[in-house]
């Protein structure tokens, strides 16, 4: 049983336990209402470009003004989420999102928009939430003890699907009653109470005692991390598979309100809002389904639902029986995304558990994306009834990606970061920039255990890669068989520092099964050295050293 700080045991409650703890319910309550703006934003924004323009393919761009920063920003704000204090990375997304809407308010009233100005301010507003949400979803668990997170993050998928069923029709309601600009003002005002949620959160950052990474380095960390953790990229791969195959119950509504039901904009948002409804259902039941059923059966059970789900949607004329297709489907989704969502967040550590998050993101509204222009093509050149069904078709058949990428089963054991227990010896004025590094590990291990000690240096392999470390090899000395060394390398003495501080549990559990080999009276011996040691050796004896005073291995 999960236990809290003060060894007293976590009650794991219901689907709105969270709620319990006053950080994670003032955050929560803030962002229903955000997102009630980003919705109010987008019906706001196309009707006002219906009246600055005929252009059909302009209107449809509003949409994609508002998604498109939410791909090309995710990964890099996971970066900067990781790199420095979330919360402040997170109000500064919401006050430029605050600033671009007052903005946009402002020239709405004074008459001054154009078609392309609405939709630069919507790619600012949307750049700005791009920004905001790593930040967030990495910093739930920093709100909620571990047995409340997968309810938290259900909470999070409950917030954004109670607004998109009745946000677009709250934002139709502004227009008509005040016009579109009136729906840029709410909008820049719904940000602000998560603003003010943010700013009165008193969160304890525990800065780095090394300097952040560069912006590029730190997403080649965190796609490096994702490649060679075998949970994660499990959970990417999925995730895509997933968007790809069920992506016609979105992109294809409309298409299914006008030909499969002969229906007009009422039944399209009525379809709409059984979706929405559904995923609002789904997302209730997270933390029992995945108690009950573990991550992988949930998810093979949930893919068969929502496949023939739209399977039904597929061959129905009926309002009625479609609606219910797309609530069974609205609830499978949310609750599969969820489930990938969990499973991300429990198997990263903190150092890169935006960045996870956000090629999680990434992954996921890939797949949606490429799954919507590729059931486009399949209605057009056949029909839409073929494309939901063959969507729904191949939903169902994602249940055998687990013969090659089964869910990991696991809890927040072993993702918590460790001190390593001794430093480095270091006799040379070196920088964080000095490199490349070169380290060798030599092990003593008896010859008849070569074999599953190889085995074990194996597991010792992903680790080094995903924490940062370059071309590892491990090699065995043809004169002593007993002797192997383990090499791998860092582009700079500061990369190193930063793997030693990316250790955890699991990676010393890993550390420990390989020692295990180690002969009795024969230790390992790890060295250290510049492969290119450029200004280590003088040109002449007596030239002063101007970086004495840099000596030691934190020196900057």
């Amino acid at each position: 049983m999960a236990t809290d700080s003060g060894g007293e045991p976590e009650r794991r409650g219901g689907a709105f336990e969270p709620l319990r703890d006053p950080v994670f319910r003032g955050i929560w309550s803030a962002s229903v209402l955000s997102n009630f703006g980003q919705l109010i934003l987008g019906v706001g924004a196309a009707w006002e470009m219906t009246r600055l323009t005929s252009s059909a393919s302009l209107v449809a761009m509003v949409q994609t003004a508002l998604m498109l920063p939410l791909m090309l920003v995710a990964v890099p704000a996971g970066a900067v989420a990781d790199m420095f204090d979330r919360r402040k990375i997170a109000m500064t997304g919401l006050a430029f999102s605050v600033a671009s809407g007052g903005l946009l308010t402002l020239l709405a009233w004074l008459g001054l928009t154009s078609p392309w100005m609405l939709l630069g301010f919507c790619s600012l507003i949307g750049a700005g939430v791009a920004l905001y949400s790593p930040s967030w979803q990495a910093s739930i668990s920093e709100q909620v003890p571990p047995a409340h997170l997968p309810a938290a993050i259900a909470l999070g998928s409950i917030s954004y699907n109670f607004a998109r069923s009745f946000g677009p029709a709250l934002g139709g309601l502004i227009v008509l009653a005040a016009g579109a600009k009136a729906a840029f003002a709410v909008n820049a005002v719904c940000y602000l109470p998560l603003l003010g949620a943010f700013f009165l959160w008193k969160r304890r950052h525990a800065p780095s005692r090394l300097p952040p990474e560069r912006i590029d380095r730190a997403i080649v960390s965190g796609v490096r991390y994702a490649l060679h953790s075998g949970p994660v990229r499990t959970v990417l791969v999925r995730a895509f598979l997933f968007g790809l195959a069920g992506a016609s119950a979105t992109a294809l509504a409309p298409l299914i309100a006008k030909d499969l039901l002969a229906g007009n904009a009422s039944t399209y948002g009525l379809l709409l809002g059984s979706s929405g409804v559904g995923a609002v259902v789904g997302a209730l039941m997270v933390s029992r389904v995945r108690e009950r059923l573990g991550n992988e059966t949930a998810a093979r059970i949930l893919a068969l639902a929502s496949g023939l789900a739209l399977v039904l949607v597929g061959f129905s004329h009926s309002l009625a029986l479609t609606c219910a297709g797309l609530f069974l489907a609205g609830a499978g989704n949310i609750l599969t995304i969820a489930l990938f969502n969990i499973s991300v967040q429990l198997a990263s550590p903190r150092w890169v558990t935006a960045r996870a998050l956000s090629l999680f993101s990434s992954a996921l509204t890939g797949g949606i994306a490429i799954g919507a222009v590729l059931w486009g093509v399949v209605a057009n050149g056949w029909s839409v009834q073929v494309a939901v069904i063959a969507s729904g078709v191949c939903l169902c058949a994602t249940p055998l990606l687990a013969f090659l990428f089964r869910l990991p089963e696991m809890g927040v054991d072993g993702v918590e970061a460790v001190e390593l227990d001794h430093e480095p010896e270091v006799a040379m004025a070196l920088t964080l920039r000095s490199g490349p590094v070169v380290i060798e590990i030599d092990y003593q291990v008896a010859p008849d255990q070569a074999r599953p000690y190889y085995d074990a240096m194996l597991k010792v392999q992903r680790t080094r890669m995903r924490n940062g470390a370059f071309n590892w090899s491990i090699s065995r000395d043809i004169a002593d068989p007993a002797l192997w060394t383990e090499r791998f390398q860092f582009p700079t003495w500061g990369d190193y520092l930063r793997m030693r501080d990316r250790f955890t549990q699991a990676d010393l559990i890993v550390q420990s099964e390989v020692e295990a080999f180690i002969q009795e009276g024969a230790p390992k011996r790890v060295r250290r050295r510049l492969e290119r040691p450029f200004g280590s050796v003088r040109w002449r004896a007596d030239s002063p050293d101007p970086r004495q005073e840099t000596l030691g291995y934190l020196a900057p």
